[in-house]
């Protein structure tokens, strides 16, 4: 059975890369589609900054044929600044708008925008109706179970915005007080997966880093599809692990090291090309760690990695860990 999100047929069972500010940029989402992944989300876009035409902001809508379907992400506090937000991103040509009532950092809640929004589903639904009326696109939503522990209030965040037009809600399994602490909690997911009133796709997200966690919460929570964030980094390749075991009921062998090497080549070369030499190679440096992870003794290399900023000689270093680890048995993360 296909999940729909407006016109947007995203097939059975979707799996989603969430939107994570420093990390979702194209570079990184290119890596993920190769993978496999169904639909993308840019990084959250500020309101403010789109308005302002700040140029950080304003490279985030950057998006490319191929990454299609693919969603712009945006969050704000002030209902006529989401508004003229969702113009301007609407320009980008996106498949689809998505609204973040879930962002829990100090910066974002403390201003009154992400999962502030929690603590007054009043004005979260004037927002979220301004929003949909500004864009003929269809509109999404990415929220968590409540503020905190005494105010799990998504049941009612789910009614109220599905009421007002929106196609399809994400729902991170934590409160805004868990930050991303603990461990995410899905049973309320499914409650409103299970409540009649309820139409639209609902997604889950939080701590799905396995083949195993996503098979098992597909049928034990009864979700629509997956949004899959940390686990994504350095590792794109989970996407097309779950996907082939939900196929085929059998594990995919890991990336070998040479893929591992090649991917994060590609992504060191994409993210050079977007940013520019100087950034592009400043900013790649995060992702290193992770496409190596389980590598024994490769704390040397990654020392080299993040220090250096000629880029033949990080190209160097890469061939250098290809032939190191050639040997290595593909290093499955996943089963």
């Amino acid at each position: 059975m296909s999940v729909k999100i407006g016109n947007i047929d995203l097939g059975a069972f979707p799996l989603l890369l969430a939107p994570m500010e420093d990390v979702s940029d194209p570079p990184f989402r290119f890596v993920c589609k190769q993978a496999g992944v169904d639909m993308m989300y840019t990084e959250f876009i500020s309101s403010e900054g789109l308005i302002r035409d700040a140029a950080k902001s304003r490279a985030k809508l950057d998006i490319f044929e191929y990454e299609r379907p693919i969603g712009i992400q945006i969050f704000g506090s002030e209902i006529d600044h989401m508004r003229e937000a969702t113009e301007i991103a609407t320009l980008a040509g996106p498949d689809l708008m998505d609204i973040n009532y879930g962002c829990p950092v100090k910066q974002v809640a403390c201003r009154g925008a992400g999962s502030a929004l929690l603590q007054d589903i009043d004005k979260m639904v004037k927002m979220t109706e301004a929003v949909v009326k500004a864009t003929h696109l269809p509109v999404t939503v990415k929220t968590r179970l409540g503020w905190d522990d005494t105010t799990k209030n998504i049941e009612e965040v789910a009614e109220r915005l599905q009421d007002i037009g929106i196609q399809a809600l994400t729902i991170h399994g934590r409160t805004r007080a868990q930050l991303y602490k603990g461990a995410a909690d899905w049973t309320l997911i499914r409650e409103i997966k299970r409540n009649p009133r309820i139409k639209i796709p609902i997604f889950g997200n939080g701590d799905v880093d396995s083949i195993k966690k996503a098979a098992d919460w597909r049928l034990e929570y009864e979700v629509d599809g997956i949004m899959i964030g940390r686990a994504a980094i350095g590792y794109p390749w989970i996407f097309r692990e779950i996907r082939h075991f939900f196929n085929t009921g059998e594990y995919l062998a890991g990336p070998s090291v040479e893929e591992r090497v090649s991917v994060c080549r590609t992504h060191l070369e994409k993210s050079i090309a977007w940013k520019g030499p100087k950034v592009g190679v400043f900013e790649m440096r995060r992702h290193y760690a992770n496409y190596f992870k389980g590598l024994p003794d490769f704390k040397p290399y990654r020392m080299l990695l993040v220090k250096e900023d000629d880029i033949d000689t990080i190209h160097s270093i890469l061939d250098e860990v290809a032939d190191k680890y050639h040997n290595i048995q593909p290093i499955g993360e996943m089963a």
